[in-house]
C-alpha cells in the first residue's frame, strides 16, 4: 500500500511510472491524477511529467506532483537511456510503426561488422533532423498537423549528444540497441539515418526507456499498479 498522505502529495512527489504499451502520457498523468484526487477527495492537484514517450514506446516516466512541478525543466534536462529494436531494410514516413511501411530495400549486402561501424559512428555530437511525424511546431502548428494532410515542410536539423549507441543482438533483419543521448535526441531519426548509413533503410520497430539521469525504471510501477496500491484494488476498478 502507499501511505503518503495528501500534504505529501500536495507538497510535492516525484513518481517514476513505467508507462504500458499503447498508452500516452498524457494517459498516464491522468491515471495517476484521478487516482489522487479520489483518494483524498481533491477538487484539483498540480501534477505533469517530464518528456513525452509516444505510444508506441514503453519505460520511465517521471510524473511529479504539487511543488514538485517545478523541477519538471530540470529533469527534462537530464540525460536518456533507451533499449530498443530497429528493423533493417524498410522505412515509414513516421521512422517507426505510427505508420505503414512505404519502401522496402535488400540487406543481403549488411554485415554485422556494418553495423557495428555504422552505429558507432553516430556517437558525439551529431546534426539530427527530427522527423515529420513529431510534436515540434512550426508557424504554431505541431509537424505532425502538415505530415497528416501530406503537407512537406522543411525541417532544421538540431544538435544533440550520443554518449553510446552500443548494438546488443543482431538477428536479421532486427537489431537490438542501447543507446544514452542528451535531451531532444530522437531515436527513430537515429534508427532511420542508420538505415541510410547502411544503404538499406531502417525503422525504429520497438522502444523503451530505461533511465532518465539517475533515475531507473526498474524502480518505477505500472500506473494501474500505483493507483490499486493508492486505493485498493476494489477502489482502483483498473480505470485509464
Amino acid at each position: 500500500m502507499d501511505n503518503r498522505t495528501k500534504e505529501e502529495f500536495l507538497n510535492g512527489q516525484l513518481l517514476l511510472i513505467d508507462k504500458p504499451l499503447g498508452w500516452s502520457s498524457f494517459q498516464a498523468v491522468n491515471k495517476l491524477k484521478w487516482a489522487i484526487r479520489k483518494k483524498f477527495s481533491l477538487k484539483k492537484i498540480k501534477i505533469g511529467h517530464a518528456g513525452t514517450l509516444d505510444p508506441l514506446a514503453t519505460g520511465l516516466l517521471l510524473i511529479c506532483t504539487g511543488k514538485f512541478t517545478k523541477t519538471i525543466p530540470e529533469l527534462q534536462s537530464q540525460a536518456k537511456e533507451y533499449t530498443g529494436t530497429i528493423t533493417l531494410g524498410s522505412t515509414t514516413p513516421s521512422y517507426d510503426l505510427e505508420t505503414e511501411i512505404d519502401q522496402t530495400y535488400p540487406i543481403e549486402h549488411i554485415s554485422e561488422e556494418m553495423i557495428q561501424e555504422a552505429a558507432q559512428s553516430f556517437l558525439g555530437a551529431i546534426e539530427q533532423r527530427p522527423p515529420v511525424f513529431s510534436a515540434i511546431k512550426k508557424d504554431g502548428k505541431r509537424l505532425y498537423e502538415y505530415a497528416r494532410k501530406g503537407l512537406e515542410v522543411e525541417i532544421k536539423t538540431r544538435t544533440v549528444h550520443v554518449s553510446a549507441f552500443e548494438i546488443t543482438e543482431i538477428n536479421f533483419p532486427e537489431v537490438k540497441f542501447r543507446i544514452e543521448c542528451s535531451k531532444g535526441t530522437y531515436i527513430r531519426s537515429l534508427a532511420h539515418d542508420l538505415g541510410l548509413k547502411l544503404q538499406a533503410g531502417a525503422h525504429l520497430s520497438e522502444l523503451r526507456r530505461t533511465k532518465i539521469g539517475d533515475y531507473n525504471v526498474n524502480k518505477a510501477l505500472d500506473p494501474n499498479v500505483f493507483a490499486e496500491n493508492l486505493l485498493g484494488p476494489s477502489e482502483d476498478g483498473k480505470k485509464s
